[in-house]
């Protein structure tokens, strides 16, 4: 059985059409978990857009049932947001009987397991989108302590951000954060995620990584990687 083939689990993926960082989430998971993806319109990183990238969700959710997929995540974490994560599981599993789980319910579960109160916070986002972040996490009792951003203006130019930029931007932020979050699905981490926790010694999670978390604890997957933070490697729920 070839490496990424789903004979342990075939986890749908909705992904916006302009992101490039698909492949991160693949490339962190178990061999036999396998993430079928197909694309969400999504050509700006506006509040509108992660608003209305859900507009033809049921649609798009039909084409991964096809692929009798046992789970399905929209991996936006700005759309759970803007949308609502119980909002938009609801349509996906209504209009194909499956299980859905969105990226800012994981990155809230994944603070909730490493006992997160006060966090640093960096971001590819506009200026309107990290507001409302913010304003949501410190809803579910997560304090922003400090906070850094580097606003693209497309998902094409998050993409385009080197991964050494979030190390650098780290060593900015104002010390006292218990867990470092770096939040976007559509910035290549998964490279620097072991560096930047020996580096403050706090765990660090990323979008992708902790969608790939709670998948394999929704799916009861055992299996775990050992290269990419303290999260996927040794928390369970």
């Amino acid at each position: 059985m070839s490496i990424g083939f789903g004979n342990i689990a075939r986890i749908g993926h909705l992904y916006p059409s302009g992101g490039l960082c698909d492949f991160e989430i693949q490339l962190m998971a178990p061999e036999g978990v396998q993430f079928v993806t197909t694309r969400l319109p999504f050509r700006d990183t506006s509040i509108h857009s992660d608003k209305s990238i859900a507009d033809e969700l049921e649609q798009h959710a039909a084409l991964l049932a096809d692929a009798c997929v046992d789970l399905i995540a929209l991996n936006c974490t700005a759309a759970g947001v803007a949308n609502g994560p119980d909002v938009i599981n609801s349509r996906i599993e209504a209009a194909t009987g499956i299980g859905s789980v969105t990226t800012i319910e994981a990155v809230l579960a994944a603070l909730n397991a490493v006992d997160a109160v006060r966090i640093g916070l960096l971001t590819p986002y506009r200026e309107e989108v990290v507001t409302a972040e913010i304003a949501f996490l410190r809803q579910r009792g997560i304090d922003v302590i400090t906070h850094a951003h580097r606003p693209a203006m497309t998902p094409f130019e998050q993409a385009m951000i080197d991964p050494e930029t979030w190390l650098h931007m780290a060593m900015e932020l104002q010390p006292g954060f218990d867990v470092l979050l770096i939040s976007c699905a559509g910035v290549r981490t998964s490279s620097v995620i072991e560096q930047i926790e020996q580096r403050f010694d706090v765990p660090v999670i990323t979008s992708n990584a902790a969608l790939l978390w709670y998948c394999l604890e929704r799916l009861a997957i055992e299996a775990r990687p050992n290269d990419f933070g303290q999260l996927l490697r040794d928390v369970r729920q």
